[in-house]
């Protein structure tokens, strides 16, 4: 089962988004901030850190950045209504796909299905 990391401060938001992920099949973490996602990200291993970009203590790019040292091997998608503002000069994001709010949720399921069929169609080459 394909393992994801929510990192998202709005808890009607992360309650949202962890039912319906978990709804079509996917195992979801829920966190409310960065710095609680760092220490799962440490100890388990993820699939895929879908966090917002702009949280208190630790914003999603920071994260990102975290993540991608630790665990190389992890995708990572941004959710935030800040794309634009967020994603600045100055701070790298790794490789990453970023969903605008306000989204679908179903845009966000095929976003999240398009990365793992992407890995299978290439991991079976």
């Amino acid at each position: 089962m394909i393992k994801i990391l929510l990192a998202e401060d709005d808890e009607s938001m992360r309650l949202y988004l962890t039912r319906a992920l978990e709804r079509v099949g996917y195992h979801v973490t829920a966190v409310d901030r960065g710095t609680a996602a760092v220490p799962l990200i440490e100890s388990e291993r993820f699939d895929l850190l879908l966090t917002d970009i702009v949280m208190p203590e630790m914003d999603g790019i920071e994260l990102a950045q975290k993540a991608a040292a630790v665990a190389p091997g992890m995708r990572v998608m941004f959710i935030t209504g800040f794309a634009a503002v967020a994603l600045k000069a100055g701070k790298k994001a790794p490789d990453a796909k970023v969903l605008s709010k306000p989204f679908h949720l179903r845009d966000l399921v095929a976003e999240v299905d398009r990365l793992f069929q992407t890995e299978d169609q290439h991991g079976r080459l």
